[in-house]
């Protein structure tokens, strides 16, 4: 991604993996009650359609918190936490962290790159990571759903992060912890692209009018745009990926399958189910990460210079 601070002329591939990885890490730390939220609602009436007339559990993205935090306490806000953070540190230091090296290859080093070369970058560096972090969100997606009621008779499905990971390899099987993977890579294409790509080009352009300087303003600008890019063409993709990770064996036969039944069943409005809390959790998101990502990025590469 551009830059010109003067910390920030060349930092390795490593600096820019472990920043990215970090970097996620924070923002997942920060946003991650919304994001729960954004599951719920997303997941809501896929057991039991709602019938006309009959009120949803979850409404809106606040009133979910609320209704979360009042049954079931504040820890279910952060249940699946653990899959998160491992999730970010493989996943966004591959996707976010070698995008800059795969634009480079594909442009061959030119400083002159076109938007297809760095839609083409976002969409390599989002399937690679999705071969790394797969498990990972399948894990977080399943403790995210998971409902903690003990009054209710429901019985948890897993105890914690590293049972999640064997109960399903071994009730699953292996493929189990890849289940989603198509609807995933296809999700991660295009919030990669939408995400990095908007991200790329914001920033280039307010440097190149020094509309900003390459500071924090800039970043939280650049950043807030890519999150709202991102939610609008990823939502649909992001709910069909959501209910077939969470789904039990042989309920679709496959992403399509999901899709097609949430159609029929639900209508098209349930492809922008949790919409709201989708837009806070990728817009807050990228801010709190790209704002992160360049920060750690500048302290990496100053440190490196001072020993």
């Amino acid at each position: 991604m551009v830059g010109t601070g003067a910390a920030d002329l060349a930092p390795s591939v490593a600096v820019k993996v472990f920043a990215a990885g970090t970097a996620a890490c924070v923002a997942d730390l920060v946003t991650f009650p919304l994001d729960t939220a954004k599951v719920r609602l997303q997941i809501q009436g896929e057991a039991v359609p709602l019938v006309l007339g009959q009120k949803a559990k979850f409404r809106g993205v606040f009133g979910t918190i609320f209704t979360m935090v009042t049954t079931e306490g504040p820890r279910s806000l952060y249940s699946g936490l653990v899959a998160g953070l491992h999730r970010q540190m493989s996943f966004a230091s591959v996707r976010i962290g070698l995008y800059d090296t795969v634009k480079q290859f594909y442009s061959r080093g030119s400083d002159n790159v076109g938007i297809g070369i760095r839609l083409l970058a976002g969409c390599t560096t989002g399937g690679m990571a999705v071969a790394f972090a797969q498990p990972t969100d399948v894990v977080k997606v399943r403790f995210q759903a998971q409902v903690r009621l003990p009054e209710s008779g429901s019985v948890k499905r897993y105890n914690s992060t590293m049972d999640a990971y064997k109960t399903i390899a071994r009730d699953e099987g292996i493929r189990g912890l890849w289940k989603g993977c198509l609807p995933n890579i296809t999700r991660n294409a295009i919030v990669n692209c939408s995400e990095l790509v908007t991200y790329d080009i914001i920033k280039e352009f307010i440097l190149k009018y020094n509309l900003m300087t390459d500071n924090m303003p800039c970043h939280f600008t650049a950043g807030f745009a890519a999150g709202f890019c991102t939610t609008i063409v990823a939502s649909p993709v992001d709910v069909v990926k959501t209910r077939f990770m969470n789904s039990v064996p042989g309920q679709y036969n496959g992403a399509l399958n999901c899709a097609l039944t949430m159609l029929i069943k639900e209508g098209p409005t349930a492809f922008y189910k949790g919409f709201v809390p989708a837009f806070l959790r990728l817009g807050s998101w990228n801010i709190v990460m790209f704002v992160s990502f360049e920060q750690i990025k500048r302290a990496a590469v100053r440190f490196q210079q001072s020993i």
